[in-house]
């Protein structure tokens, strides 16, 4: 069974998830939608019968603490130093497994900086790591706000946060829109209306364009390190194109890549598959 505590980090409190036994090979799971954690709450049992399992809701995200922007970076910096403390208090460290998933990738790829002999093997799902991997839905974003955030640049994006964005975020590339919960986009929406909910968002994607200058680091990592990669890339993401998912193939050319028909959150309609695939990864090529 899954088991859901909250610990302090940082000076924040962090809810985080918990499956498997202690002691069994570690998988870190690190996604990206509002609700955090919850996007793995059927990942978790399916995997806990041989690994032990931990995926966290970050500051401002689902049921950790919600720390006011004026006060608290919202960055990816700061949201990796939390991850790090968490990881450090509970004690969920050394060699282990990474699930990669949209802000999780941005995240993970600090918490390799910080501890690089933590990294036994990844799983890479929807989180772009190169230049060709946007779609037009980052456009104005990159143009306008990035280079110039005010009132009149932020605007455009609140439309990210609205209830037929976030649910279009569920739905498109899914071919089967019926095996999608609405749960998911309900839930987010419910955890937008907090005070200080919609800034923490737009902080983030702000501070999303120091991802993309670290693009070119992370990539030297991935040629020098050569580290063992599963790649399953949703074809039908909202944010990430199918050559996000192939450019890893440029500096990873022993990676194993899985082209699903789903989307951005492909555990949704794809958790069989993707089961399959970690598994039979581990047991070929990590074990």
């Amino acid at each position: 069974m899954t088991s859901f505590r909250i610990v302090s980090a940082g000076g924040l409190e962090i809810f985080y998830r918990e499956a498997g036994k202690p002691g069994a090979p570690k998988l870190l799971l690190l996604g990206g939608s509002v609700s955090s954690s919850h996007q793995f709450r059927n990942l978790l049992p399916a995997l806990a019968d041989r690994f032990h399992l931990l995926a966290l809701d970050y500051p401002g995200f689902g049921n950790s603490e919600i720390p006011d922007p004026a006060g608290w970076d919202y960055t990816f910096d700061s949201l990796a130093e939390i991850v790090d403390e968490t990881l450090l208090a509970i004690g969920f460290t050394g060699p282990m497994g990474l699930y990669l998933q949209a802000h999780g990738g941005p995240i993970g790829n600090r918490l390799i900086s910080l501890h690089p002999d933590w990294l036994q093997w990844q799983v890479i799902q929807n989180a772009n790591s190169y230049e060709e991997g946007f779609t037009p839905v980052w456009d104005t974003m990159r143009r306008a706000f990035w280079s110039d955030r005010n009132a009149r640049t932020e605007a455009p994006l609140e439309a990210l946060l609205e209830p037929e964005t976030v649910k279009a975020i569920y739905l498109t590339g899914h071919p089967d829109p019926a095996k999608i919960s609405p749960d998911n986009w309900n839930l987010d929406l419910h955890f937008l209306t907090r005070p200080r909910a919609h800034a923490v968002q737009l902080d983030l994607l702000y501070d999303y364009r120091t991802n993309a200058a670290k693009y070119p680091d992370w990539q030297r990592r991935l040629r020098r390190d050569q580290p063992k990669t599963l790649i399953l890339w949703g074809q039908g993401d909202f944010f990430f194109t199918p050559a996000g998912g192939e450019a890893y193939l440029r500096d990873l050319p022993d990676a194993k890549l899985i082209r699903l028909d789903s989307g951005h959150f492909a555990l949704e309609d794809c958790l069989q598959e993707i089961v399959d695939e970690i598994n039979s990864f581990y047991d070929d090529t990590v074990k």
